[in-house]
């Protein structure tokens, strides 16, 4: 599933494309890729509105229109893409959704697997569940992060996939951070100290960060806007390496299980306390 990288690189790609166009038709596969509201409301609402921002919120895209927010999740195979009918990309051919756009492109949402989902509304809030602190911004500290650490025993990796902990940190960027902050992902973090917990602060920016600027990492189904891949797949110290020689010390690589999600990591570099 595309994380914070990934999706902060499809809001940066689309703005230019996007901003500025009016909306002025629909056209969806079936209406469950529509979340809220009816397809028919969403129709009726959408048409007419024109595009002033695009921002992301943890893993949601936000389309700010003239009175609602357009949010797209793209789950684990949506991608969208701005072009001409004819040009559309032959990546995206499973398409969901078309919005029609002033100029005669559209923009539309590609999803083989139809696990991704849009939504309109007037206020974040309508669309997004409780969400924890963006992890880039400013006010994300190593004493935010302590305090959201404070009275939890639960396993770190778990925790961090958590949205409601920190927003937009998935499994890719939660296996990267540990493991370059040498901790064990079966960790709880009661059990961290606060030297980890700095550690882990500074760990899980750099890795985000590292991952935007290579526009996000294209191992299954994630591109850019464009089509292309991103490149941070081919910069991964633990994630899908298992077996390979560890990059700061050789050992090798070990996947595990945690909170049902494929988990790797060094078992030299991260020990298990």
């Amino acid at each position: 599933m595309p994380e914070l990288p990934e999706v902060e690189t499809v809001v940066r790609g689309l703005r230019e494309p996007l901003v500025g166009r009016r909306i002025e038709s629909v056209w969806y596969e079936r209406e469950k890729v529509i979340q809220m509201p009816s397809a028919e409301q969403f129709r009726a609402r959408i048409v007419g509105q024109t595009v002033n921002a695009i921002k992301r919120r943890a893993k949601y895209i936000l389309i700010m229109l003239d009175h609602d927010i357009l949010a797209v999740h793209l789950k684990m195979t949506g991608r969208l893409s701005v072009a001409a009918p004819e040009n559309q990309p032959p990546e995206d051919r499973w398409i969901r959704l078309r919005l029609g756009l002033d100029n005669g492109e559209e923009l539309c949402f590609s999803d083989a697997r139809r696990f991704g989902r849009v939504y309109l509304a007037s206020t974040l809030e309508e669309i997004t569940p409780k969400l924890g602190p963006e992890p880039l911004e400013d006010v994300f500290t190593p004493e935010v992060l302590a305090q959201q650490l404070r009275g939890r025993s639960k396993l770190i990796k778990a925790l961090l996939l958590d949205q409601s902990f920190v927003a937009g940190v998935g499994n890719i960027y939660a296996d990267e951070a540990l493991h370059r902050a040498g901790i064990h992902p079966k960790r709880t973090s009661d059990s961290l100290t606060r030297a980890e917990v700095e550690r882990l602060y500074g760990t899980i920016r750099t890795v985000l960060n590292e991952g935007i600027e290579r526009q996000g990492a294209s191992i299954n189904w994630y591109r850019k806007p464009d089509g292309t891949k991103g490149q941070s797949q081919d910069h991964f110290y633990v994630y899908g390496r298992e077996g390979e020689p560890c990059l700061t010390c050789g050992t090798p690589i070990i996947k595990i299980w945690v909170a049902q999600r494929g988990t790797h990591y060094c078992p030299q570099c991260q020990p298990e306390r």
